[in-house]
């Protein structure tokens, strides 16, 4: 029979440093890329019974919800986003009886198409009518705080979940704005590693000396109460790396490095990086530069196979993510099939640990509450023994 001896907290850690634990790990919704749209969490929601009046959703981009203590402990998840309630609410209601507690400032309003349109300053960006998230630009900070009182406000709540709850965290500063700085920005950064490679390396140095100064403010706030720094990064395809690994070795992980240990030096936190698409030729770059863990390993993308990846780098690195395909199989395949989908995903990454299970990215928001249960069910059951 199963038997759990640890707290989430406990098997998180034992996890992040490679050591046994008494089960993988399960998340779901500590990472906006870890997480579940609004409108799939209405529904699942509304599957097991649950109340859906107050969904909080603090990623208002993606529409993504804030996983609350009733669902986290019926799927036996470990982990929980750290993220401060917005500090003056307001219920938005997009179409039907979908209803989201969003910041006060937000604001949509329909446009003459019906879209829904939300603009800050000069950045703008748009939902269709009947649709799931907000494309355009990125807009965030809508507590409008500056960076010190948002990490003063994020290490509060990072005291909070450490005292009052049994949950692993991390700090990404997402909400409210301080976050760390990308060393590889796109294809464009590409082109000027090739152009002008000393502004290449000029940029990446003021961004590091940037993530540097937000990262030892965020040590010295909360360092004893969070167990993770977050990074996030695309540098993948679908069918392979954005730039060649030799330039992305010359150029973006000489920063990496340089953070990673600073981080290390200064802290017993872990450095989780999120980054997209077909990369396995730059995991070797990625864990030479200390990354503790990757997300969301996406074994849709090419060369992305997960028994390859387990044997090749899972004792070098947390693979957090990859147990189920987002893609191809969690929205569209019967119940059934993705639970023997899950389960088969956990096996193959479960043996000597490493593994945080989650599925590939977000669960979009016309995903099949029934296909959400299956996979959570399958990813616990899966969970046990971790060898």
């Amino acid at each position: 029979m199963n038997t759990e001896t640890m707290t989430s907290r406990e098997r998180v850690v034992r996890t992040l440093n490679h050591q046994p634990a008494d089960r993988a790990p399960l998340d779901l919704g500590m990472h906006p890329s870890t997480g579940i749209s609004a409108f799939a969490y209405h529904h699942l929601r509304r599957h097991l019974g649950l109340d859906t009046r107050v969904i909080r959703v603090p990623d208002v981009v993606q529409m993504l919800a804030f996983v609350d203590e009733d669902v986290r402990q019926r799927f036996h998840l470990d982990c929980v986003m750290l993220e401060p309630a917005w500090p003056t609410p307001a219920r938005w209601t997009p179409r039907g009886d979908f209803s989201f507690l969003v910041p006060a400032a937000f604001q949509p309003q329909r446009d003459a198409a019906g879209d829904w349109v939300v603009r800050q300053g000069a950045g703008q960006m748009r939902m269709p009518g009947d649709g799931f998230f907000f494309d355009g630009d990125w807009l965030s900070n809508w507590g409008g705080l500056d960076e010190d009182a948002a990490i003063a406000l994020y290490a509060r709540e990072a005291e909070r979940v450490y005292k009052e709850t049994p949950y692993a965290t991390a700090f990404l500063g997402y909400g409210y704005g301080p976050g760390f700085d990308a060393f590889f920005n796109g294809l464009e950064h590409g082109m000027q590693m090739l152009d002008d490679p000393a502004a290449a390396h000029a940029d990446n140095e003021r961004r590091l000396q940037h993530s540097l100064a937000i990262a030892g403010k965020v040590i010295d706030a909360m360092g004893p109460h969070i167990q993770m720094l977050c990074l996030g990064n695309d540098m993948g395809m679908q069918a392979g790396p954005m730039c060649r690994p030799v330039a992305m070795a010359e150029f973006v992980f000489p920063y990496y490095q340089r953070f990673c240990d600073f981080v290390h030096r200064h802290s017993d936190i872990k450095v989780f990086l999120h980054c997209c698409g077909s990369i396995k030729p730059l995991i070797p770059l990625i864990i030479e530069a200390g990354i503790d863990v990757l997300n969301p390993v996406q074994i849709s993308a090419a060369d992305m196979e997960p028994a390859a990846l387990k044997r090749e780098f899972g004792d070098r690195i947390v693979f957090w993510g990859g147990c189920c395909d987002t893609q191809n199989v969690l929205g569209t395949a019967a119940p059934e099939a993705v639970a023997r989908h899950t389960g088969g995903l956990v096996e193959t990454f479960k043996p000597g640990g490493g593994v945080v299970v989650n599925q590939v990215h977000n669960i979009m928001g016309d995903v099949p509450p029934a296909n959400i249960v299956a996979m959570l069910d399958a990813a616990y059951a899966g969970s046990f023994p971790c060898p």
